[in-house]
């Protein structure tokens, strides 16, 4: 038995409804042009879209009780790794105990932030109808408030995946990810912000939405930002009272211990959730688009630049998992809300249809993606670092 919501989704507050990509029609002589960079008609483009839709009908038509057990498993897995590897900690001042403690929360806090927080912020679950796995009411173990990142991530990403100058994850307002990105000194730092980035992404995640660019510019009002600053603030707070002084304090004598094993947690999941969305997005074959090419855009056209905006990463299920099943991330932006253990099952179909429509499936394993993705930020630090 699932639980039911109290209050029904449609009754939800706007920021607490899952933000879900738009798509717009598109005048015929636009699709003919579209259709000529991929070299696929109008038609065809139009056909694979409705290919794609077909997929994404049949996975949410089939969705039931297993797909329920297995987010269920992986909370409940997630939160024993989380207790488990807190105790640890408290006996931390044994290296054996701070090595396991570390490594079990660490491991925690990826599962919560990727398999677990990610997808069910996107919606994937909301059909369970479970007030504890719902869109409306996770909060996850993030400097991010989730109200915030679901309209970044879910709509803005979404939406303008890898569109220069209106997706902000190309680069994240920190980074030169793309050679119509205007070349100044200040980018010859790239690999020195990637570094930071990675370290501490959470906090560029959550920094990258204030759009500092656009108030200095005029375009976005300082209310409108100090009241971001704000609720970054809030969560930044309680994540750091969480982490660095609550339950370091109730070790009492092994406040260190179980300070330093916080940190290093946290570290490692940033430093693994940089690499595996950075390898999702910019290695050698995903490709960049620009403003223009979103002019009344089709279901087609919008699959189409899905389809060859992301990559995949190779591994087994393990691996997967760790990655919140972002290593299908072409099959999680053409159908970002349904239930991530279904990506495995539609991924083959969707790699089949590439083959048959003449287009780039780009996937490859994570080593070699991320460093063709550190290749591409060292070359773009300079002003002539085009391929």
């Amino acid at each position: 038995m699932t639980a039911t919501l109290e209050t029904p989704v449609n009754d939800l507050r706007p920021d607490q409804q899952p933000l879900r990509p738009t798509l717009q029609l598109v005048p015929s002589s636009r699709r003919e042009d579209v259709a000529a960079t991929t070299s696929l008609t109008a038609d065809q483009i139009e056909e694979l879209g409705r290919r794609l839709d077909a997929i994404r009908d049949r996975v949410l038509s089939e969705r039931g009780e297993s797909d329920a057990a297995y987010i269920r498993k992986v909370v409940d897995g997630q939160r024993y790794l989380e207790i488990g590897g807190r105790a640890l900690l408290f006996a931390g001042v044994l290296p054996p105990a701070w090595i396991a403690g570390t490594a079990m929360l660490s491991i925690a806090k990826i599962l919560e932030n990727m398999e677990i927080g990610h997808n069910v912020m996107h919606g994937q679950w909301d059909w369970m109808r479970d007030p504890k796995i719902h869109s409306s009411t996770w909060e996850w173990d993030n400097v991010s408030s989730s109200a915030e990142w679901k309209i970044s991530h879910n709509y803005m990403h979404h939406t303008y995946t890898n569109v220069v100058g209106k997706d902000r994850d190309v680069g994240y307002g920190i980074l030169r990810l793309s050679e119509e990105q205007r070349w100044t000194p200040y980018y010859l730092g790239n690999p020195v912000y990637n570094l930071l980035l990675s370290l501490f992404f959470e906090y560029g995640v959550a920094l990258h939405d204030l759009e500092v660019e656009k108030v200095v510019s005029g375009e976005k009002p300082v209310a409108r930002v100090w009241q971001q600053i704000k609720g970054i603030g809030r969560k930044m707070g309680k994540q750091f009272l969480k982490d660095y002084v609550a339950f370091p304090a109730l070790a009492g004598p092994f406040f260190a211990p179980v300070l330093f094993g916080n940190l290093t947690a946290n570290l490692v999941r940033n430093v693994w959730s940089h690499a595996v969305i950075f390898c999702g997005h910019f290695p050698t074959g995903a490709v960049q688009f620009e403003e223009e090419q979103l002019e009344g855009e089709t279901r087609g056209e919008w699959y189409v630049r899905q389809l060859l905006g992301s990559a995949n990463l190779d591994g087994g299920r393990f691996f997967h998992l760790m990655t919140g099943q972002l290593s299908f991330q072409i099959e999680h932006h053409l159908f970002p809300d349904l239930p991530s253990n279904r990506y495995a099952e539609v991924a083959p179909e969707v790699r089949e249809l590439c083959r048959e429509y003449g287009l780039e499936y780009t996937s490859g394993p994570l080593w070699k993606q991320y460093a063709q993705v550190l290749g591409t930020i060292n070359r773009l630090a300079l002003p002539s670092g085009r391929r």
